[in-house]
Parts: C-alpha cells; structure tokens; sequence
C-alpha cells in the first residue's frame, strides 16, 4: 500500500524583553492547550522546540508545564530540539557564540530532561552555507528550514519528500525542508484538506513530509484559540491522523532520519522562509518585489516560475535598518572585550550570558512582527549589552573607584571613524561621519541607552494605509499573521512622516526663517545649514580622569546669495565620576557677511513611554498643561528642562547658559504587527533654538549641560 511519513515540528519563543502579561496570555492561550492535547491523543508524535528565553520564564512562572514536558519526552511522544538559547540569528554570530548558545540549550534539555537533542531549530530558519560546520561541531545531526532555501537551490517540488545531506569543509549536517503548502494549511484550512494533500503524495517506496512552524499559530494569532481549542481544530487533526495510520506513519525528526536515508547532497544558498526574504528588500524594492509576483502569479503554472524569483538577504535589515547595525556592532565589540579578559571566571561566565542575551533575534529586525519597532524589546537587549559591558570592566578596573576609556575606531562598519568614551558611570558614542551626533548614550546604574530611538522611515506596506485608509483591523477573525490587516485606529496615514536623517543627538541645526515646530515635526521644513547629517572632524584629548571630545565641521549657510562658509564646534567633557556633563558650543563667521541665523541643537531622548504615570516633563521648573513626555508644545525663553521616567527609575536635565525658545514633540513611528498598523512611540524629541547673529569672524558661544540621575527604586525589568 503506498504510504508517506509526516512530521508535525512546533517552535515556540518570546522576545526577551517581551511584556509578563503577553506571555502569560500566550501560555494559557497556547502552550499549556497545545500540550494537553498531545496528551489527550498518545499516539501523535511531535517534535518540539521551546527557546532558552521560554524555557526560562516557564521555570520561574510555570513550573508544572516543565513536568507535563518530561512526562511526554519519557514516553517517546515528544522529541526536543536545541538551538541557540537565546534565539540569536546564527551567521552573524562568532562561532564560538554560535556554539557556546547552542551548548547552553543543549546542556539545559540533558539536565531537565534527560535527553540528547539530535536537531536543532534554525532562529527564522536564516541560513548561510557557513553553518554546517559550526553546527555540526556543535554536536547537531539535523536542521530544519524551509522548503525556499531547497527550492532557491534548484530542486522541484517533487524532489523535496525527503531530507539532504549538506557540508563545509568536511562536517556533514542533515536538512529537512519545510512544506510551505502544509504551513498555510495548518491550521487555516479544515484539517481534511490536510489529510487529502498527504494522501496525495503517498507512495510505495514512501515520501516524507515536515510541517513545522510557529507553535503561536495554535492559539495565538489573530482568531487561532477559539479555532484551535474552542471549535476543536486541533482535536479533529490529531483524531484524522490517528485514524489514517493505515497509510499515515507519523514520526519525529529523529525518527526520519533512522528511517530514511537521505535523498542526496545539496548545498543550500542564503536563505531564510520567502516572507522574511520579502522584508529584508529596501523598503521601495519590497513594492516591486510584490509587483513581480503578483505578475507570475498570474501565469498558467506560476510555481514553475516563483521558485526562481528571490527577495533579499537577511543581513541587510543592518543596512535597512542603521539602528539594528548598531547593536548588532556594539555587540561584537562586547564580545571581543570579554573574549580578552583573564580571572574571575564567575565574572567573565556572567557576562558571556547577558552577550548571549543581548543577540536575542527580534529586535534586530523588523516584518509582520513589530520587532525592531518595539521600544522594549530593544531596551532588554541594551539592557543585557550594559550589562555584559560594565561586568567587563569591573574586571579590567578592579581596583579603580573611578576612570575614563577612550577608543577611536569604525565601531559600526560604515567606513567612518566613530569615538567612544566609557567611564564608570557612562558610556558614549559619536558618529562622526553623520552629523557628529551622539548616537548611544548609556546610563550604566540604571543599565538604560537614553538614546535608544529609531527613525521614522518608508516601509513597504505604508502605501497600503495611504491608498486604503479604510482598513479595518484590529479583529479576532481567523487568519494567517501574513492576511491583509488594518489601523488599530484612524488617522494612521496622516502620521506618516519620514526622517531624512537618523535620530540622534547634539545635532545641530540651522532653520529657515519660515520653520516652524509643526513643520519640524513633519520633517518637512527649510534647513538652511549643512551639518546635521554631514561628516565632523574630531580632537580628542585623554588626562587622568577625563576626556575631551571637541567635533567640529566647517560648512556651510545656504542663503539667496549663496553659501556662507560658518564653523560648528562642540566640546564635550568627561569625567569618570560624574554622571552630568557640560557640552561648549561655539559658532564662527567664517563669511565677509554678516549672519542671522536660527541655531539649534537636536536631542531624541528615549524611554519607557510617553504617557503614563510617573512619566513628566519639568520646563523652567514648572509642570506644562500637557507635561507628559508625549506631549507637543513651544516654550518661549526657557533656560533648563527636566524628565522623568520614574518606571525607569531616570531622571534627565537639560540646562543652558542662554534662554532658548524650546520645540517638543513625541517621535511616533506607524509600524504593521501580527493584527495590525499601530503607532509606536519612540522617543521625546527636543530643539532647543536660538537667534545667532554674527559679524564677519565673530564668534558665539552656548553651554549645554546635560545630567543623569538613577533612583535605585525604579522598577526597570530584569
């Protein structure tokens, strides 16, 4: 009789960072149902992934769920895959981090379960060819990834009813294919329609099937729990597939491979499921991208055409997104000071963890998910990479109360110099190369990057807001997360506005004389200078318990009658031990013309949220009508501001030696999530502005001292 083998394969993950109550939804909606239900039908094998960050929030808040794991893993019924602990996209990682995670994960599953995994779950199935070594030396026998990645190397869609042998340099490694058709199935179409395309490809010689996914399509997606549990989805597809072993053979990974050898050797390119290949495109690539297929799709055998047509890369959100390059970069900069430290092996242990951490995937990109646009998700990252670092130091400063590091290096990769300046109590770092702004400013007592925000930039779906405002979104409707959604409310589209320069700080600007805050606001007013995203030129000065850090640039005034040459300078000063600093501004007339000009500095300050209690503003030591951090408004002749994010435990202090008119405004960013276009609060923008008049070769000068303050009650999460 012809027969076909089938494996169900379920990966389950929280971002860390990820919101308690978000979580404990998803256990009481999901896991715990889900695994229920394998109990309550012994005879269905599945292979199971959970990520470290999980399995971690499990032992602390669930402890019972671990129990109902080990009693399926002792019957045979649920195989465990590793993978990276911390659910870190793998080929940017070091090799030694690549192992070290999946050792961790792998050394966790031994102890608590008693199991040696065999597979491993590839984070957003990412691959690169480079990883088969790695992997392999990691001890892992199998991968999973999608059946793009076979596709993209050639094969038809009958060749993949089976699994590959792939290699570098001589390690061998196992790779299954993920059906796409069975993914979109499952659990969206009646689960007949499940068992009918499986009877389809049984054969004599046997065929073999994988269908393994998100294991929050059970429960958790848009209108998942009331399909799955409440009218029995998943009930009437495991009683179907228990009924049907006649022809059926269910198994696990594992057993696939002692059942079947492997279909032969393929060696697999870059490649992550076709969705994520979609969003790593440029933001306007992704509408021609969507153009192209919908042209094959209508063609009379578009299958035979769409495996040939690819989208982008992954690597290149770090180019998409300069933010997540950021990170990303800082990251490995990290990782290569502990890699150098000696002693205290307790110490180096737990500043390895935080790094591994710190590479946890989703907030580094960013497509159905809100990923890199949620504000949380990468404050936890920064939070571990703060961590990881002052841990660090505190070896390589073991016996100092208080002291300045200074660096000049391409920290980030794009070919320009970047300083950075590390003290006890701080870190900072400069982008010379674009504005000299100041693009991280750490406050380690409170491990928070103040200035962790994202600009507001074009994505590929904002057309869809634009041409159809009357979306609706929002529902519990049953459908895929990749299904049409719309505003969670209305009004979205006019929010749409687009940076043309990344949101940094010290940056400094020259407004037109018909700016004003609105127009700033938009990003749609008249710049009349040409410094905030140009290169600066930088001395830097390092004496015994401080640093000097002095970026200048001469530029430009662009006027009627052409350009006026004009010199920018800012002087920061840095001590070890304090946790305020002053910045020197000095503006020179390098013109034989007399200049006057609007002058003002840039500040995009980020926390916890812009509304809500314990979040205000203070401006000349008076509370506004609207003081949250949210809030829009001018203030006229206004010398200090103060802001407080008391969940973070933060206080921030802006003080100037000359009154300013002050600009303020929340940075919101439209960003698509599983359901919805929401808009996402990222940061308090600030402009403090003055008028600067100047003779030929006049100078004028400005101090801007900016102070730091921790409450050691703030409840920032661990």
């Amino acid at each position: 009789m012809p027969k076909v083998s089938f494996v169900l394969g379920v990966h389950c993950h929280q971002p860390l960072g990820n919101f308690d109550h978000i979580i404990e939804g998803s256990y009481h909606r999901c896991y715990l149902p889900f695994l229920h239900a394998l109990k309550e039908h012994p005879a269905i094998p599945v292979s199971l992934h959970y990520s470290g960050v999980l399995w971690d929030w499990l032992e602390g808040r669930h402890p019972e769920f671990l129990e109902i794991v080990a009693e399926l893993v002792e019957k045979g019924q649920v195989e465990l895959l590793t993978g990276g602990y911390y659910e870190p996209i793998l080929p940017i990682l070091p090799d030694h981090d690549k192992q070290g995670q999946i050792e961790k994960l792998s050394s966790y599953l031994r102890k608590r379960f008693g199991c040696q995994p065999r597979g491993m779950w590839l984070a957003e199935r990412v691959w690169e060819p480079h990883l088969a070594k790695p992997l392999a030396e990691a001890g892992v026998e199998y991968v999973v990834v999608d059946d793009y990645h076979f596709k993209a190397a050639g094969l038809a869609e009958e060749e993949l009813r089976g699994y590959y042998l792939t290699e570098e340099q001589g390690y061998l490694l196992k790779a299954f294919p993920i059906s796409k058709e069975l993914r979109y199935f499952i659990p969206f179409a009646e689960p007949e329609r499940t068992i009918e395309l499986l009877r389809a490809q049984a054969s004599e010689e046997g065929r073999l099937l994988v269908m393994a996914d998100d294991g929050e399509k059970f429960g958790v997606w848009p209108g998942t729990h009331e399909l799955v549990y409440r009218q029995g989805w998943l009930h009437r597809f495991f009683s179907l597939l228990e009924e049907n072993q006649e022809w059926l053979f269910l198994t696990t990974f594992s057993g696939a491979l002692d059942r079947y050898r492997p279909l032969g050797r393929i060696y697999l390119p870059t490649a992550s499921y076709a969705e994520m290949m979609e969003w790593a495109l440029p933001s306007m690539a992704v509408r021609e991208y969507e153009s192209a297929l919908g042209r094959v799709e209508s063609l009379p055998e578009p299958e035979s055409v769409r495996r040939f047509l690819r989208g982008g890369f992954w690597r290149n959100f770090l180019v998409k997104y300069p933010e997540a390059n950021h990170l990303h970069k800082r990251v490995l900069a990290v990782g290569d000071k502990i890699r150098l430290l000696a002693g205290g092996e307790g110490l180096i242990r737990r500043a390895q963890e935080e790094l591994w951490r710190a590479q946890c995937n989703d907030a580094y990109w960013h497509g159905i998910f809100g990923g890199l646009y949620l504000p949380h998700l990468r404050r936890a990252l920064y939070s571990a990479l703060i961590r990881a670092e002052a841990l660090a130091d505190s070896l390589r400063h073991l016996d100092e109360k208080a002291w300045v590091e200074l660096e000049r290096r391409d920290i980030d990769g794009d070919g320009n110099e970047e300083v950075f300046l590390n003290t006890t109590l701080l870190s900072l770092l400069f982008h010379l190369g674009e504005g000299g702004g100041l693009v991280e400013l750490d406050y380690k007592p409170r491990t928070h990057n103040l200035l962790d925000t994202l600009a507001r930039r074009p994505e590929g779906y904002h057309f869809k807001l634009t041409s159809r405002p009357g979306l609706s979104g929002g529902t519990e409707e049953v459908r895929t997360i990749h299904a049409e959604r719309g505003p969670k409310e209305g009004g979205l589209e006019a929010l749409l506005h687009y940076d043309w320069h990344r949101r940094a700080s010290f940056l400094d600007h020259f407004l037109g004389q018909s700016a004003d805050l609105e127009g700033f606001r938009r990003s749609a007013y008249e710049e009349s200078g040409d410094f905030v995203n140009q290169g600066y030129q930088v001395q830097t000065l390092l004496s015994e318990g401080r640093a000097e850090v002095t970026l200048f640039r001469e530029g430009h005034l662009w006027v009627p009658s052409g350009p006026l040459p004009l010199e920018v300078r800012k002087s920061f000063s840095i001590t070890g031990a304090e946790s305020s600093f002053p910045v020197r501004y000095g503006l020179t007339n390098r013109s034989r013309t007399r200049i006057r000009v609007r002058f003002g500095v840039e500040f995009n300050l980020a926390f916890s949220a812009g509304i809500g209690e314990g979040r205000y503003l203070e401006i000349g030591g008076r509370m506004p009508e609207d003081s949250t951090l949210a809030s829009l408004g001018e203030s006229l002749n206004m010398d200090r501001i103060r802001l407080v994010d008391e969940w973070l435990g933060l206080e921030v202090a802006l003080a100037f030696s000359k009154p300013a008119t002050l600009w303020r405004f929340p940075l919101e960013t439209i960003s698509q999530s599983e359901s919805v276009y929401e808009k996402v609060y990222q940061g308090t923008v600030l402009l403090p502005w003055w008028e600067v008049e100047l003779e030929p070769g006049e100078p004028w000068e400005l101090c801007i001292e900016l102070g730091l303050k921790g409450d050691e009650t703030g409840k920032l999460p661990t």
